[in-house]
């Protein structure tokens, strides 16, 4: 991986001031400061030069504002410690595939991506429209120095950057009003990048209106840290739509997921997936973070004659296929918590999916914390689920797991219900139902899925939300999932990024 790094362009360059590749616009006259492809001061070069050298890393410092336009990222970019960029409302980086290009913000480095509805910033694929596939380039990395249960680590995905320490409301800039579209580059057997990683970033950081799309692995992954979160999207992604890890114990609301049915991970793709870490140690802080106001749109919902096997025609990447080691393989569960996870969620909705949840008691304590009241599941909608829950990974069965073989094989107990869909049918306001009682709409807003997700007048959903014992910083609506009246997502998402011409 450093060997990769080190011989990787690692540039970003203007290609115009317009939407349009073929015309190269006059721009401020302003120049880069480069010392063995470190940059010493704050200028930039806007006329299509390329920046950084190819076989150095290439390290932004210094302050600087890139004018709204359209530019390309070209290997490891990092904004050092210090260091503050800028964007425009508008803006577009296009990442290039040839060196797997990623945008890393270090630990006290700052990224200001302040968008608008209208104005949406952009990080999206460099391949042409039409042609563009999960995984065309790296992704984006923001690097706080929040606490996390393993005290300092190294990012997941390659890069030198490690993350982690002692100040919960540390700050990492904006992202707000952006979309992420086609990164999550494999770069070795769990050295992906994810559309978003979030490693210990703290809750100065302002993150809202963020749509990831056809990300290669995981849409969203926050390890550790204290960040809030509002308005996020996931669409389409090949791995797990949230997945929180190290010790995050942040507030997060308003999220939306859609699978596309052809597209799921040989490690089995839910919505949820949360681990204290990677062994189940019960070390602090503990992943304790709470989510309300989510809406799961699982493969189901999307396809009515979906089958969960990649034998049978459905899970086979579609139009979509990278072809870049990528492994397909089929769909889990709406909400899978485990390892000694204590996450919480509350006022959501999931529809379509095979397993509803997952309380996995192979490693850690989450079905005793689940029992002792240390982890919240309540005002949770499941429509159309296959079976409500399961005890193990990569079980689908409704039975109560008892213990585990010496080859860790779970033991299994037919003649009772897991302790998953036990425990989620006894705690306050959850509700096992169909989809034909939710009253939906919304399908016509996605390229060619059949996947409806806001509640009409007269959805029960309208008026099943309560707060009561939630703590964290939530808006205190009256509606269980993503939506109410008000559809959130007008004028800057985009659910057809493959043939959007930036």
């Amino acid at each position: 991986m450093w060997a990769l790094a080190s011989m990787t362009a690692l540039s970003l360059a203007m290609v115009t001031t317009s939407c349009s590749d073929d015309e190269n616009t006059t721009a401020p006259d302003r120049t880069w400061s480069t010392d063995g492809g470190i940059v010493a001061a704050d200028n930039l070069l806007f006329e299509g030069n390329t920046i950084g050298n190819g076989d150095k890393e290439f390290v932004f410092k210094g302050k600087q504002t890139l004018p709204k336009g359209v530019y390309h990222l070209k290997g490891w970019v990092y904004i050092a410690d210090g260091a503050e960029l800028t964007l425009e409302p508008g803006t577009v980086i296009k990442g290039d595939k040839g060196t797997m290009s990623s945008l890393i913000v270090e630990r006290g480095g700052k990224l200001i991506a302040q968008g608008t509805a209208s104005e949406p910033i952009v990080f999206t694929s460099g391949e042409a429209a039409g042609s563009r596939k999960p995984g065309d380039w790296g992704g984006l990395i923001i690097c706080g120095k929040a606490p996390n249960n393993q005290r300092e680590q190294q990012i997941e995905g390659g890069p030198r950057t490690k993350h982690g320490g002692s100040d919960a409301a540390d700050n990492s800039g904006v992202l707000s009003y952006v979309r992420i579209e086609f990164a999550g580059y494999p770069f070795g057997v769990d050295q992906e990048i994810n559309g978003l990683t979030l490693g210990s970033v703290g809750s100065g950081t302002k993150i809202d209106h963020v749509q990831v799309s056809y990300s290669n692995d995981d849409s969203y992954e926050w390890f550790g840290g204290t960040v809030n979160c509002k308005y996020i999207v996931a669409y389409n992604g090949w791995d797990d739509d949230f997945d929180t890890d190290n010790g995050f114990c942040g507030s997060v609301q308003y999220g939306l997921s859609v699978r596309d049915p052809h597209i799921a991970d040989k490690s089995q793709s839910n919505g949820f997936e949360s681990d204290n870490n990677a062994d189940g140690a019960l070390v602090s802080p503990y992943t304790t973070a709470t989510f309300s106001n989510m809406t799961f749109v699982g493969p189901k919902a999307v396809s009515a004659g979906f089958v969960n096997d990649t034998e049978a025609g459905h899970i086979d990447g579609g139009s979509f296929f990278p072809d870049n080691g990528s492994g397909l393989g089929v769909f889990q569960s709406a909400m899978q918590i485990r390892r000694a996870s204590r996450l919480n969620c509350v006022n959501s909705l999931a529809i379509g999916w095979p397993i509803g949840l997952i309380l996995d008691g192979e490693r850690g304590n989450t079905q005793e914390q689940a029992q002792a009241g240390g982890l919240m599941l309540r005002n949770i909608w499941f429509a159309d689920m296959d079976i409500v829950g399961s005890d193990a990974n990569k079980l689908y069965e409704d039975h109560l797991v008892t213990g585990y073989d010496a080859d860790k094989q779970p033991i299994i107990d037919a003649t009772q219900p897991s302790f998953s869909s036990t425990f989620f049918r006894a705690q306050s306001g959850n509700r096992v139902t169909t989809s034909d009682e939710l009253m939906l709409s919304g399908r016509s807003l996605f390229n060619g899925l059949s996947a409806d997700f806001m509640p009409q007048a007269g959805s029960p959903l309208l008026t099943a939300a309560s707060f009561a014992g939630v703590t964290g910083q939530f808006d205190k609506v009256n509606y269980v999932g993503a939506f109410g009246t008000d559809n959130w997502l007008e004028g800057w998402t985009n659910f057809d990024p493959n043939n959007t011409a930036y």
